[in-house]
């Protein structure tokens, strides 16, 4: 399983429910891993979509503590349990966890490698993703060259984890 995120230098993911940063690269990178692969995501994160509709080209599994919460055109599990089982007979690489925090959280240990955008600056975020650099199984292992848009300046990272949990 693969995570893929944006982050802050503090590693900030997200402030009032909304990304920090929209940059046309870090969106093509994101459709051009997840499409017609697996995304696991939370019911506040699709809540953040367009229309709250599950994202398009790709099978969505959300995940959601509340047992009425359904939702057409996606998967739904209601734990970590149901989960796993419905991403039995899926290939780790074709498995993308896109948030929000508390799902990067849960999932973290379980994921192989993390694609990252880090932002070169400092938002006022209240959600955050773990800090992979202080995390010992996990090794930044690729880093794209310097990049700009609009003023903001952003890199493309892959971190490593060499203990990544079984499902």
């Amino acid at each position: 399983m693969n995570l893929i995120a944006s982050v802050d230098e503090n590693w900030g993911i997200g402030a009032d429910g909304q990304l920090l940063a929209r940059v046309p690269a870090d969106m093509r990178q994101f459709r051009q891993h997840t499409l017609h692969h697996v995304v696991v995501l939370g019911r506040l994160t699709l809540a953040t979509f367009p229309h709250a509709a599950p994202l398009p080209e790709r099978t969505n599994i959300i995940l959601s503590r509340d047992p009425a919460f359904a939702c057409p055109d996606a998967y739904v599990a209601h734990s970590q349990e149901e989960l796993f089982a419905l991403l039995h007979g899926y290939a780790d690489d074709e498995i993308y966890v896109i948030g929000g925090a508390s799902v990067y959280r849960q999932l973290l240990p379980y994921c192989r490698r993390a694609y990252l955008t880090r932002f070169h600056a400092v938002y006022a975020a209240d959600r955050f993703l773990p800090n992979l650099d202080a995390a010992a199984a996990w090794q930044l292992t690729a880093c794209s060259e310097r990049m700009r848009h609009a003023g903001l300046d952003f890199t493309f990272l892959t971190y490593e984890n060499s203990r990544p949990l079984a499902y």
